[in-house]
């Protein structure tokens, strides 16, 4: 058997890598002609995310590259401590959830499926698939074609997959954010190493860590009209975050913005596989980043789809047994991550509102007992 897997980002190598392991070969084909070593900011993997990569033993080498972050301590704009939360659950292990770079994270599962004898072909955007029942053969851009027993797709929230399988498919919707991130060396912010700092600013979000290394990584969320976009990101946002009681603004001046992309999540896809083709990660679910989920529920996907395509009679029934176990929590997770990017977005009055009661929420909703159900979903193979 061998599963064609569309799409090399996180998603792609860590489900050709569960395959594998329960003895199904895969290739992966990834649309860009060169690989994202220098794309993206940086995310969080959730301890999930982390006890999932641990099932392939393919953990230590993503810690290595990322600086654990446990907790979160939330603002307002005006100074005040709203409250804290756990980011995640530690492991058994002693392991929490870490922050890593976009980048660093891609090249280390990348690297580490082609170390386990998984081939990734560049350059092969796919433009249509046939499924004759026995097979599915995925058409390239380049006119080239490939063969193999099922399909996965792992091509993201604007995924060419999804809308192939069912041209009724629903359109990522956006969250009314754009994103911002970057990292600052030397900047002079005194803070707790492996604390972010989330503040609820009076126009925008922001937030940040300090490393050991002294490093401040940032992040930020602008509410904005989609499309919309300045000539200099840099002035726009700093001016956001003017009238907040701490630093940003002069971190962004400082820093500069190199990255700005607007946030999409996903309503819930009704269809997720039709015969041999399947739809995993952000092509079924994207999540906005607000929940620091995104990697981590692809990573989640891999280890349960690798576990139902063995355990099950035929794919048909995998993939029915796989949709009936994700569905429900990643849904939840998209939820509830939608709503935490809505507060992002807060107008002057909700504004007010929200800081009066986040920290009652904070107390009842946000304890890391209530997240237990995001935070302590381990699947195995």
């Amino acid at each position: 058997m061998k599963a064609l897997i569309i799409g090399c980002g996180i998603g792609g190598p860590v489900t050709a890598m569960a395959l594998r392991q329960v003895g199904i070969e895969a290739e992966i084909f990834e649309a860009y002609g060169q690989g994202a070593d220098d794309v993206g900011s940086f995310l969080n993997i959730a301890s999930n995310g982390l006890a999932a990569l641990r099932t392939l033993g393919a953990h230590r080498k993503v810690l290595a590259t990322a600086i654990p972050t446990p907790r979160m301590v939330m603002w307002s704009g005006s100074g005040k401590r709203l409250g804290e939360v756990a980011n995640g659950l530690r492991l058994d292990d002693g392991t929490v959830s870490h922050t890593v770079l976009r980048s660093e994270l891609y090249r280390t599962v990348r690297d580490e499926a082609e170390q386990r004898g998984i081939h990734v072909s560049l350059g092969k955007r796919m433009i249509s698939y046939e499924d004759t029942g026995p097979q599915v053969t995925a058409t390239f851009e380049d006119g080239t074609q490939a063969i193999g027993y099922l399909l996965i797709a792992c091509d993201g929230v604007h995924s060419r997959t999804r809308k192939l399988l069912d041209p009724q498919a629903p359109a990522p919707r956006y969250s009314g954010l754009y994103s911002f991130g970057g990292i600052v060396e030397d900047a002079g912010v005194s803070g707790e190493p492996g604390v972010y700092n989330m503040v609820f600013g009076r126009r925008a979000f922001f937030g940040y860590t300090v490393a050991e290394s002294g490093e401040t990584w940032w992040f930020a969320n602008l509410p904005r009209r989609l499309g919309d976009v300045p000539a200099d990101w840099t002035p726009v946002l700093a001016e956001a975050f003017e009238d907040d009681a701490n630093f940003s603004a002069d971190l962004i001046r400082r820093g500069g913005v190199d990255l700005a992309l607007p946030v999409h999540d996903l309503p819930p896809v009704p269809v997720w596989h039709r015969g041999r083709v399947l739809l995993t990660g952000d092509a079924a679910h994207a999540t906005s980043p607000s929940s620091g989920q995104g990697a981590s529920l692809a990573i989640e996907d891999a280890i349960v789809l690798a576990r139902c395509l063995r355990d099950s009679g035929g794919h048909e029934e995998a993939f029915r047994r796989f949709e009936a176990e994700r569905r429900p929590r990643v849904e939840r997770v998209v939820a509830y991550s939608r709503t935490i990017s809505n507060s992002k977005a807060a107008g002057p009055v909700a504004r007010v509102f929200r800081d009066l009661m986040l920290p009652f929420f904070l107390k009842r909703s946000a304890s890391q007992e209530s997240l237990a159900w995001m935070y302590r979903y381990q699947p195995s193979l």
